[in-house]
């Protein structure tokens, strides 16, 4: 620049700034007005456009919404936190917060440039009435009506929030998973005897018991161990003319021997008999199993007539648990299902099964059915009438779409889950829940293994679907002016 144009420049500075001042002393203008006065004067003398000069940027203000990553990736905390790097996140006010819904009103050159690129279908009332105009126009409140556009219309549904917004409500999302179904289910257990090997000890002939050993309840005893003494005219009779057949070597030995048998006198008896041909005065009441006294009738000195009860003996060595089972827990049991069991008494243990048996009946009153579980008991801990806790694994292999439980929105007469359609949109989707398990339902239909479903903050995200639904319906152009 020649040293004329470098003075020709400051005389128009100069000039700028005289007259700028004296403006300023006749309308009272500030030093900031004042500034951007001189700002355009100096542009439009230099061949500037003053409108294409950037404006100030305003400052943040408002409340903290939330905090950002310094380093702007995808992370945001409620709460002043540090990198791991030990760099504090960065707090977003109210003004900075971002938000990608549809700006309802704007300048004249924003909605020239939106309704350029977008179809435009028809014009809505701003506050929700159903009044609609083909083109523009303004409300009694002098408020423009807002643009319904093409890509509006076909998905109503649809809720787009803020990356902000999705911060402060909680919203949390999963994706639908292809597994197994597994459903564990509880229920109520008593132990009990094994029947098979329970055996009740009778006469078979009125007879006087003349002593009992010392046996008790409780007690243990082995298979052949006499029980008691017993004195029966039947059986002695018997016994004599057994020992008369033997003696007369006729052959009707046998016959007689079979009546002793009939008469429940033990094999160990007869064949003494048999060997010392004398019949004996009193006959032993022998234990026929090894196990645990459960009863004990017979008392010395009474009379016991025939078929009346004097011991009852149970092998205890296995047990049964009795469980009670819902109806509506049945479908997924079968034979051979593991069952874990837990006894109150026995606290720091837990003992596994299988289902051996599921009843044939439901009983009327309780709705359960009885499912049976053996145990092994050989050190004798697991006590009759014992309460247990059982579960037991209800459910196939076979792998199905399952969804959190917490996902799922059921009015009663649908079920809806919201899915992530990406970049803060959110959709309703219709759903057919099947089974519950561990917190998880099934979807039968609606949506796929992958899909990206929303967990928490469900009913808030519906309800303003709902609302969007709604209100797209009141406004839709039936008629136009």
């Amino acid at each position: 620049m020649s040293a004329y144009s470098k003075f020709l420049m400051v005389g128009i500075i100069g000039g700028a700034t005289g007259w700028a001042g004296l403006a300023a002393g006749g309308k009272g203008w500030t030093p900031a007005s004042l500034g951007n006065e001189a700002q355009m004067f100096i542009a439009a003398l230099i061949g500037t456009d003053a409108k294409a000069m950037p404006a100030p940027i305003p400052p943040a203000s408002g409340p903290v919404i939330y905090y950002r990553h310094p380093d702007d990736t995808p992370a945001w905390s409620t709460s002043p936190i540090n990198t791991k790097d030990g760099r504090p996140y960065i707090a977003v006010l109210a003004s900075e917060d971002v938000s990608f819904e549809p700006v309802a009103q704007g300048s004249k050159a924003t909605m020239a440039t939106v309704e350029g690129e977008r179809t435009i279908l028809y014009y809505r009332h701003p506050m929700g009435l159903p009044d609609t105009s083909p083109v523009p126009k303004k409300d009694s409140m002098n408020m423009d009506y807002l643009p319904v556009y093409a890509d509006e219309a076909s998905d109503v549904g649809t809720v787009s929030i803020s990356p902000g917004k999705l911060q402060r409500t909680g919203v949390r999302t999963s994706l639908a998973v292809m597994a197994p179904m597994i459903m564990p289910v509880r229920a109520p257990g008593i132990v009990e005897l094994d029947d098979r090997k329970v055996s009740v000890i009778s006469l078979r002939a009125d007879a006087f018991v003349e002593q009992v050993e010392d046996v008790t309840i409780g007690t243990t005893v082995i298979a052949g161990a006499p029980l008691a003494m017993l004195y029966s005219p039947e059986i002695a009779a018997a016994a004599a003319l057994y020992v008369s057949d033997l003696r007369s070597g006729e052959g009707r030995a046998k016959g007689s021997r079979q009546r002793l048998a009939n008469l429940g006198v033990p094999p160990s008896v007869i064949e003494g008999i048999s060997a010392d041909k004398s019949p004996p005065v009193n006959t032993p009441l022998i234990a026929p199993l090894s196990g645990v006294v459960m009863e004990r009738m017979a008392v010395q000195g009474m009379m016991s007539p025939a078929g009346a009860p004097l011991f009852r003996i149970a092998d205890t060595s296995v047990v049964w648990v009795m469980a009670e089972v819902s109806e509506s827990s049945l479908a997924g049991l079968t034979r051979g299902t593991p069952a874990t069991i837990t006894f109150r008494a026995l606290p720091a243990e837990t003992f596994h099964g299988t289902i051996n048996e599921i009843y044939p009946a439901v009983d009327m009153q309780t709705r359960t059915a009885r499912v049976r579980i053996e145990l092994p008991n050989k050190d004798g801990r697991l006590l009759v009438n014992m309460f247990a806790e059982v579960e037991m694994a209800s459910g196939d292999a076979a792998p199905v779409v399952q969804v959190p439980i917490t996902a799922v929105i059921d009015t009663g007469d649908r079920q809806v889950v919201i899915r992530d359609m990406g970049e803060g949109r959110f959709a309703p989707q219709d759903v057919v829940i099947g089974r519950l398990g561990n917190g998880m339902v099934e979807i039968r239909e609606g949506i796929a293994s992958g899909d990206s479903i929303v967990t928490t903050s469900t009913f808030l995200i519906d309800a303003e679907s709902n609302l969007n639904a709604a209100l797209a319906a009141l406004v839709a152009p039936e008629t136009t002016e």
